[in-house]
């Protein structure tokens, strides 16, 4: 009796957790404290993320205990200390003394000329800069600058006013800040206004023309993002590249304003990850923060006060190899001023458009490409949504959720239960609409959950698992029968909740295979002679569906039982019990059904599984159960416990 798979009967000590509580970020801005990660093993040097301009904007979620968490964690893991800057305060030199690396993730505010004579010099001094821009037009905070521009040191089609269109209140607020060429004078590139996608950047160069930084780089992303121009080679140089064979009409981002493909992909194209080398110290270029990003998102929009969708872009590709590679050879001092001094080949000038030149350029589209929703100004931070970046304002307690799983998901086809518990309701309050599904690596679906009928749907996928109402206390709970598809071979595989709006309220990895043997002392075993059933020793009394086991000896080799019939039933004969028919579904009634056929080994011993489930309306803790070979012929019968 060993061999008895028990799909519901899980000790409680190997129960598999997953929390997630959504939009639990406290009012959080300049004036808090900001985060700082300590490696155990430390290497001596220090990371700083500036969030001090705009990085929290929109969609964006550049912090490192938010949507660039998987980038820090793993440079601490590398040995390095990680912190974030947060000021209301133009940067100074003295905000970097102690920090070997300084990343600027997507800036949307400008930085003011007294900014970029710290930058560059932080770099000229030993510092090094890595700068993650993204495809033009990218104005998260809808202020006219985009990331891009931002770093260039220019805005597009406003190179002689830097605030043009802008009110008098957002023009103060930029005050100092003025138009330059400053990225391309002070480090050899510059940001390129093209906006690709439906590529991948696997154009690689070598690691005797990277100084090591493309090790175990082969590919790295690009969604929606942009180039860079080599404009002064002995200082600057690419190292990752595009493919060639790009087109507007295959790879231009669907929002771009122009042609969004510059030169076909390629070198001409510009790098989409460069480097460049500024006296003691060094700077890197990258056109996308979807390679940099993940999808643990801190803060909700500012504007909006929604919830953020980013992705998981760090993990993808080998785009965590190449973003810690980076910074390794930011943090590491070199003794020379420029590349002309080494031996790595030198680029050549990337060939710019007419319109890419600061005098020449126009403003295509009207800027800010949409208006901003009534009271959101991008630089009062007092109008920003609760639960945002720079808001007072705490959000609302929202709802937690709570996934309970087997430790291995059965993938033969047979049920399994999980169950959802969602807290911080109303009393009684109601929600629907969460949708659940089993997935492969690739984003295979793979399970089906049972209909309230015990009707099984026709394909996998992401499906609706009925409403949960709260009890008194605001709490709401719900087991949900799920199974997988039989054909599946792989070990592991995601399970993923969404509410109605599609957002991803817990992912959690889970192990798919044969479901471990509950031990002998958890069943209950009956018998009578050759005939005996192996039961549960409680069995679910709120309609799950539980394994009962039927075996009868003493028979010839090979030979089959198709009669028998098994039913629960209370004392006074009512009948309690229903049998999962062949296609999953269950029957409509209560009593006696065929269990199939039996067929005996070379032992003379036949057995079969089947699923049953009780009415969930009866209270008795005991009843029988009675085997029967055709109407009338009782072979079995005995008292069990149902609870």
């Amino acid at each position: 009796m060993r061999n008895i798979k028990l799909l519901f009967v899980l000790l409680a000590t190997v129960i598999s957790f997953s929390f997630t509580h959504v939009n639990v970020s406290l009012a959080e801005g300049p004036n808090d404290s900001a985060p700082i990660y300590h490696p155990s093993n430390p290497n001596g040097k220090k990371v700083l993320f500036d969030n001090s301009h705009g990085q929290t904007a929109g969609q964006s979620d550049w912090v490192i205990d938010g949507a660039f968490s998987d980038f820090a964690e793993a440079l601490v893991a590398e040995g390095y200390s990680v912190e974030e800057f947060r000021s209301h305060s133009p940067l100074t030199s003295a905000d970097l003394i102690g920090y070997d690396v300084f990343v600027i993730p997507e800036a949307q505010i400008p930085f003011k000329a007294t900014e970029q004579n710290v930058i560059a010099s932080f770099a000229e001094q030993g510092g090094g800069v890595f700068f993650i821009a993204d495809h033009y037009n990218a104005d998260r905070n809808l202020n006219r600058w985009d990331s891009n521009e931002i770093m260039n040191g220019w805005r597009r089609g406003a190179y002689n006013n830097p605030t043009l269109g802008m009110s008098t209140t957002e023009a103060l607020a930029l005050t100092g800040v003025v138009s330059s060429n400053w990225l391309s004078n002070e480090f050899g590139v510059q940001f390129r206004y093209n906006a690709l996608d439906n590529t991948v950047a696997n154009q690689i160069v070598s690691l005797n023309e990277s100084f090591g930084i493309t090790e175990n780089v082969n590919k790295v992303s690009i969604h929606a993002g942009s180039t860079l121009a080599i404009t002064n080679p002995e200082v600057a140089k690419g190292i990752v590249y595009l493919p060639t064979g790009l087109t507007a009409v295959a790879n231009k981002w669907s929002n771009s304003v122009d042609q969004g493909v510059y030169a076909g992909g390629g070198i001409d194209e510009g790098p989409f990850v460069a480097i460049s080398k500024k006296l003691d110290g060094k700077a890197a270029f990258i056109g996308d923060s979807s390679p940099v990003e993940d999808a643990t998102p801190k803060y909700l929009n500012e504007e909006t006060g929604s919830k953020k969708r980013t992705y998981d872009g760090f993990t993808a590709d080998f785009n965590g190899e190449l973003l810690v590679n980076i910074i390794n050879w930011l943090a590491t001092e070199e003794n020379y001023d420029k590349f002309t001094e080494t031996s790595i080949t030198l680029d050549s000038v990337t060939p710019l458009l007419s319109m890419e030149l600061p005098q020449n350029s126009t403003e295509i589209l009207g800027e800010p490409w949409r208006t901003p929703n009534a009271g959101y100004l991008w630089y009062d931070q007092s109008t920003f949504a609760a639960g945002s970046y720079g808001s007072t304002v705490s959000p609302p307690a929202t709802f937690m959720y709570t996934l309970q799983t087997p430790p291995v998901l059965d993938h033969s086809g047979n049920p399994f239960t999980v169950t959802l518990k969602v807290e911080n309701l109303q009393p009684n309050q109601s929600i629907s609409g969460l949708k659940m599904q089993v997935y492969l690596d690739g984003g295979t679906a793979i399970s089906q959950i049972q209909n309230s009928n015990g009707s099984w749907p026709s394909s996998y996928g992401y499906q609706d698992i009925g409403a949960l109402t709260a009890d008194n206390n605001g709490v709401a709970q719900k087991t949900i029968t799920m199974s997988l598809n039989p054909s599946v071979t792989a070990t592991s595989a995601s399970i993923r909740l969404k509410d109605s709006n599609g957002n991803n309220l817990i992912t959690k990895a889970v192990v798919l295979g044969e479901v471990v043997a509950e031990p002998e002392e958890a069943m209950q075993i009956v018998e009578n002679g050759q005939y005996q059933i192996s039961l549960p020793q409680a069995l679910p009394s709120l309609g799950e569906a539980f394994p009962v086991k039927v075996q009868i000896g003493g028979l010839a080799a090979g030979a089959t039982v198709m009669n028998a019939q098994i039913q629960i039933y209370l004392a006074g004969g009512t009948s309690v019990s229903q049998i999962q028919n062949a296609d999953k579904s269950w029957p409509s009634s209560y009593g006696y059904f065929n269990i199939g056929t039996l067929t005996a080994d070379a032992s003379g011993v036949a057995s079969k599984q089947v699923m049953m489930r009780l009415n969930p309306a009866i209270t008795a803790s005991q009843a029988n159960i009675r085997l029967r070979l055709g109407s009338g012929n009782n072979v079995l019968t005995a008292s069990i416990q149902l609870r």
